[in-house]
């Protein structure tokens, strides 16, 4: 074992990604036959909703050369993409009430070859058009359909997307030559923060035999854009397979949100998420906070399958008790929640201004009572505090990325429950900043799951799409 840490080395043992704009599990439409025109009523839980149509090959029929649409309604607004075969152009159209705009992007609106597909996605507040060139998706237009100030942030007018009743009415129409039609939930670009799936104690969770992990299943663009899904991985294969998406409501305000950065815990026969509110999260706002919320669904909630929009409560982070040591919190996120015998613990990670983050420890004998135990202030980059029992002890992991204090950059590091470093996790660290995610299979040795910064879907969606799962076993020996 790794000296001081009491954890083997690793090595890479496969990178996978997974990319799908419809997602597999929620397909609500698929029409091999759909004719010149369709209408589909697709209603969704939160505002994470995909549609895509395979494109006929140029000049094989009369017709084939036609504009392709495809749209989002719901009341009086339209939410549209179209594929304009006699410009080459690939564009946004959109009516929100009694306001229509056309959205093309001058660098991106063009593709250099005829698509083989069009795509259109819905991702909390963002609208986006995607093509397909038999190889990957590129995302060529992209609209804030948020935007409280329009003109200045190149919005199309206010719609609120996360309104319950405006997604249960949501209809996906299509016009032009096609050859397929598929439209549902949206899936994933990519996927990072992956944890662990545990019983309280810590242990994994395994009622099939697969390892389970929940994941921020990233959309594109930034954090506001993503989703928390849940996925199971052989243990043997590395083969991943989604199995649910999980939405959030808020304690404090209306709506459907994809809050994401999730633990997932079964505690007896009941269900706790603690999820971290990146789902509307703007840097560009001064009063910008990310906080932790805690659902509790009933044990009769299968939260292995489906899509799933939870009623959350605050989970109470003790940033009195970082105040108290000198050490300002502009917002936590990241929560991992296991219990000690009558005490729970519960790590996360503290920004004194984003970015700027460091992890603490909470302990106490109930989620709404606790206080902080620890705190590691001199770190600022570091994510992913995760709580693991080596050799009887708990020990707490950490990622510090490369904007760390130097020592303190690119590695995993291995704490004590006073957030003093016992060592340094001897495995690979990929770009980005890779949660810890560690399960102990026995005989079959050590898993280390994590993830890297791997953009998709072409410049324009930017700092968001990471990323690639990495997956390292054990080496024997060590």
């Amino acid at each position: 074992m790794g000296g001081a840490t009491g954890l083997p080395r690793f090595e890479v043992a496969a990178r996978l990604r997974p990319v799908d704009l419809v997602s597999p599990g929620s397909v609500l439409v698929d029409d091999a036959a759909p004719g010149p025109a369709s209408a589909h009523p697709t209603p969704h839980p939160a505002p994470y909703a995909a549609a895509e149509v395979e494109l006929l090959a140029s000049g094989t029929a009369p017709g084939r050369d036609a504009p392709v649409r495809l749209a989002l309604a719901s009341g009086d607004d339209e939410l549209g993409a179209l594929w304009d075969p006699a410009t080459g152009e690939v564009s946004l159209e959109l009516r929100v009430g009694s306001t229509t705009s056309r959205h093309l992007s001058r660098r991106h609106g063009r593709p250099e070859q005829r698509p083989v597909r069009l795509g259109l996605t819905l991702t909390g507040v963002h609208l986006a058009v995607h093509t397909h060139d038999g190889r990957a998706w590129t995302t060529r237009a992209r609209v804030d359909l948020g935007a409280e100030r329009a003109a200045d942030r190149g919005g199309a007018g206010r719609v609120d997307t996360r309104d319950e009743r405006w997604l249960a009415a949501l209809v996906t129409t299509r016009s032009g030559p096609v050859a397929r039609v598929r439209a549902g939930g949206f899936g994933q670009l990519g996927l990072r923060d992956l944890r662990l799936v545990t019983r309280a104690d810590g242990s994994a969770y395994r009622p099939g035999g697969d390892l389970l992990l929940t994941a921020t299943s990233a959309g594109p663009g930034f954090f506001d854009t993503a989703h928390t899904s849940v996925w199971s991985l052989d243990p043997v294969t590395l083969s991943l397979t989604h199995r649910s998406d999980l939405f959030f409501r808020r304690p404090d305000r209306p709506g459907a949100f994809g809050d994401h950065a999730t633990h997932l815990v079964r505690d007896g026969e009941h269900w706790l998420v603690a999820t971290s509110t990146w789902g509307d999260f703007d840097r560009r706002r001064d009063d910008a906070s990310v906080a932790v919320t805690l659902a509790r669904p009933g044990g009769d909630v299968d939260l292995l399958a489906g899509r799933h929009l939870l009623d959350t409560e605050p989970l109470p982070l003790p940033v009195d008790g970082l105040r108290a040591a000198g050490v300002r919190s502009v917002g936590v996120w990241d929560p991992h929640l296991v219990r000690d015998g009558d005490d729970w613990l519960v790590g996360f990670v503290s920004a004194r201004r984003f970015f700027d983050f460091h992890p603490a420890l909470a302990t106490g004998p109930a989620l709404d009572a606790l206080t902080l135990r620890a705190v590691s202030a001199r770190r600022r980059a570091t994510e992913g505090t995760t709580l693991l029992r080596v050799d009887g002890a708990w020990r707490v992991l950490v990622s510090d990325g490369r904007d760390g204090r130097r020592g303190q950059r690119q590695q995993h590091a291995v704490l004590d429950l006073d957030l003093a470093e016992v060592g340094v996790l001897d495995a690979p660290y990929p770009t980005n900043i890779p949660w810890p995610t560690l399960v102990d299979l026995g005989e079959e040795g050590w898993l280390m799951v994590a993830f890297d910064g791997t953009p998709y879907a072409g410049p324009l969606p930017g700092y968001g799409t990471h990323g690639r799962v990495v997956v390292a076993r054990s080496v024997a020996g060590t």
